[in-house]
């Protein structure tokens, strides 16, 4: 237990500074630093130029008393969840529900026993430790699954039950680069990695930015969820973004990475876990995304959308839709129309 107070950074704040002296000297030979502070007025300033691991603060300090500086240091963002011990002579009853609601984490009456002190705040930086360890795995989580993924197994974590799979109206957009396995065979493996990554980085940005989400990554390519109001739309906007700032990278930076084809379809879809127990994918299945997957193989730096689309966007007049033709499509017995989509024109005058 003695282990995890070492290097940690204690702030004690106590009027009366022979406290001080044995709690420094008590936990300073527990290998912590110990920083000092009459009143709660100082404590503050100590907090905020340097950091602090844990606070032991006496209740009866004059001005400022420990409770109320306690409900300032929660109001920091640094210590939101910070270990507050208090040490006072009061009877616990008397104030244990004003510190429990200005954010104490537990007390120690004086005169203090060392066993006691370092075993109580040990346990308290334990678990801020463990916290703080599970709120870094969730901001990884953020970064490597859709937020439909994530909340799905936020959920299965409480309940303990996988969801059933559900049908939802959606508009999906998948992108690909042409010819990226030819380019893969000139290109140093290294930095063929960093350009992909580049490029995908400002799609994924992209998407967010127009209110969809990533699904899934596909090698060289991704494939983006919309719904909601307006999903047709945004999907839409959120392509043409794409392919603008492709060409400006491939300007920019001499890419060989240029050929983008995206392909959009909005329908129902099965959203669900796929897998076993020991590995899971959520994600949606079906018609639409299959669609939508064809749609963008026959883009060429261009955006292919189905005829669902464009009707749900008749009179939309920031975009231009043409080059109408019937696709033979795998799958469909017959051939499907389909139509390329552009910023429409600047109106004239």
């Amino acid at each position: 237990m003695h282990e995890i107070l070492k290097n940690k950074t204690v702030l004690v704040v106590d009027d009366i500074s022979i406290i001080r002296t044995i709690v420094s000297e008590l936990l300073g030979r527990r290998g912590m630093r110990v920083l000092e502070a009459a009143t709660a007025e100082q404590g503050l300033e100590l907090a905020r130029s340097h950091p602090v691991d844990a606070f032991l603060l006496d209740i009866q300090l004059p001005g400022m008393s420990g409770i109320e500086l306690c409900g300032a240091i929660r109001s920091m963002d640094p210590y939101r969840s910070t270990p507050v011990i208090f040490i006072t002579s009061l009877e616990q009853q008397t104030v244990v529900q004003e510190v429990l609601e200005a954010g104490g984490d537990d007390f120690i009456h004086k005169p203090i026993e060392g066993v006691i002190l370092c075993a109580r705040l040990g346990n308290l930086l334990q678990k801020t430790s463990y916290l703080r360890q599970l709120e870094r795995v969730g901001l990884s989580l953020q970064r490597y699954v859709s937020p439909r993924t994530e909340q799905m197994a936020r959920d299965y974590a409480i309940t303990g039950h996988v969801p059933a799979p559900r049908q939802l109206e959606v508009c999906v957009l998948f992108s690909d680069v042409r010819g990226f396995t030819e380019t893969s065979l000139e290109i140093d493996p290294v930095v063929l990695f960093d350009l992909l990554s580049e490029h995908l980085a400002t799609q994924v940005d992209l998407v967010y930015r127009h209110g969809g989400y990533v699904d899934k990554f596909a090698g060289d390519g991704m494939m983006a969820v919309f719904d909601g109001e307006d999903m047709a739309l945004k999907s839409c906007l959120c392509a043409l973004d794409i392919l603008g700032a492709s060409r400006d990278l491939t300007v920019r930076k001499n890419s060989k990475i240029h050929q983008l084809g995206m392909g959009i379809h909005q329908g129902p879809a099965i959203i669900g876990n796929l897998g076993s127990q020991e590995h899971l994918d959520y994600t949606l299945i079906g018609k639409t995304v299959n669609l939508a997957a064809r749609l963008c193989g026959m883009a060429d730096m261009s955006v292919v959308v189905s005829q669902t689309v464009r009707e749900a966007l008749l009179g939309e007049r920031r975009l231009n839709f043409h080059s109408e033709r019937k696709a033979a499509i795998r799958g469909y017995k017959q051939s499907i129309a389909v139509f390329e989509v552009d910023y429409a024109a600047p109106a004239a005058g």
